[in-house]
């Protein structure tokens, strides 16, 4: 992009010229796969591999294409079988990150930093069987710049333990609180109702009966009468991680912003 904007302010190229550059550069092709590169440039938002249903070796070449052009690659919802894949893949010259909680894989160049925001994202999860969700959202939010807080199993089983937590991460500034629970999916709920903070309820797929693959939590958490929180679909702890760190850092832009002004 750099580049290219350097032509056009050389006078080598037309303005036209510069603007279908910029959209072909936007994407890269790799046979049946079409890579948005740009989207961390465009939307805040890391393009992320999604592992599953792809081969070993096609997800490494994806990943690879990722890593050359950007300098990290965000792999999510990998195998055992994939992760070795990876680790043979990018055993030197790179660092790899792997969090199998989240069954999440980061692959950075050395010396890659992702921008800071500055800015603090919570998270919180009913039990423990909700932590594989909590842990892709954390991942994602940490990669897009921000700070996170955790307090896991503070279900409303126990309806005591999301307090003492809870109170920390609001002393502590955090902009948005992601929820991840389960079965009749109540925590968010009674978190919304507690903060003025934007609350991100994720339904996850544990349970039983009616409750069972998530559609009893969230069932609940459309219905909430609890203002101030939004849901994402079931397991999405990705899509609840990127919005909670897109509140995050429109947070700090306008904070910078006031500042400026008041300089």
């Amino acid at each position: 992009m750099r580049e290219i904007l350097e032509k056009l302010l050389g006078g080598e190229i037309s303005v036209e010229e510069a603007q279908k550059l910029l959209r072909i550069s936007t994407l890269e092709e790799i046979e049946d796969a079409m890579l948005d590169i740009h989207r961390g440039i465009r939307t805040g938002i890391p393009e992320v591999v999604w592992a599953e249903s792809k081969t070993p070796a096609k997800m490494v070449e994806i990943a690879s294409a990722l890593l050359e052009r950007e300098g990290r690659a965000i792999i999510s919802r990998v195998s055992e079988e994939q992760i070795g894949a990876l680790r043979e893949a990018f055993s030197n010259g790179c660092e790899l990150r792997v969090n199998e909680k989240a069954r999440l894989v980061v692959a950075v160049r050395r010396g890659f930093q992702p921008p800071r925001v500055g800015r603090k994202v919570g998270i919180m999860t009913a039990g423990t069987s909700d932590v594989t969700v909590a842990e892709e959202a954390r991942v994602i939010a940490e990669e897009m710049g921000c700070e996170t807080l955790t307090a896991y199993d503070v279900g409303i089983a126990g309806f005591h333990r999301h307090i003492k937590p809870l109170k920390a991460m609001i002393e502590k500034g955090v902009d948005a609180i992601v929820v991840v629970a389960g079965m009749e999916g109540a925590l968010p709920s009674v978190i919304a109702s507690l903060v003025d903070v934007p609350v991100i309820g994720v339904p996850s797929s544990v349970g039983y009966g009616f409750g069972a693959g998530g559609v009893g939590a969230l069932t609940t958490m459309l219905q909430s009468c609890a203002p101030g929180l939004c849901v994402v679909n079931i397991d999405n702890g990705f899509g609840a991680g990127a919005f909670a760190a897109l509140i995050a850092r429109k947070v700090s832009e306008a904070l910078k912003a006031a500042e400026g002004g008041r300089k």
